[in-house]
């Protein structure tokens, strides 16, 4: 027989903390291949513009608004959605939505600017060329995207 007091301490800690979280990632890639970052002030390396969905929103509003709200960019057109991935790492319950844009025109530098006060720093950098400090899965979703590699379901 199962302990039931194991079920009300998960459910108490669901209360708390969700057993599950949405995050939504977008990749904003221009007309001269290049990719919009962002570096965070809390966590190290470069991400393309992201974050958790709102109550009473779709996962590509999310995107959407997170693009706008950390770079100031606002797209012409709807990002796809490309893939939803299981992110181990943030506690073993994150799961990210993945939207890429690709822009049929360059950005300008001064299109960019960090809107959200935990933006450090947004830049365009050539998809060939990825700054210091960007993760393992952004290169691997960059090949998924640009290359056709295989599509993995983590993060």
């Amino acid at each position: 027989m199962a302990d039931p007091r194991g079920k009300i301490i998960w459910r108490l800690r669901a209360l708390v903390r969700p057993p599950v979280t949405l995050g939504v990632r977008i990749m904003v890639i221009d007309a001269a291949d290049r990719i919009v970052l962002v570096r965070h002030t809390y966590t190290a390396g470069w991400h393309c513009p992201g974050g958790g969905v709102d109550p009473h929103e779709s996962a590509r509003e999310a995107a959407e608004r997170e693009l706008w709200e950390e770079t100031g960019l606002r797209l012409d057109g709807p990002a796809e959605f490309f893939g939803f991935y299981f992110n181990k790492a943030l506690e073993g319950r994150d799961h990210v939505a993945l939207f890429v844009r690709r822009l049929p025109y360059q950005l300008a530098p001064d299109m960019l600017r960090a809107e959200a006060g935990e933006i450090a720093e947004v830049n365009l950098f050539p998809v060939g060329s990825l700054p210091q400090g960007a993760g393992a899965s952004l290169n691997r979703r960059l090949a998924e995207v640009l290359d056709g590699a295989p599509r993995t379901e983590l993060w």
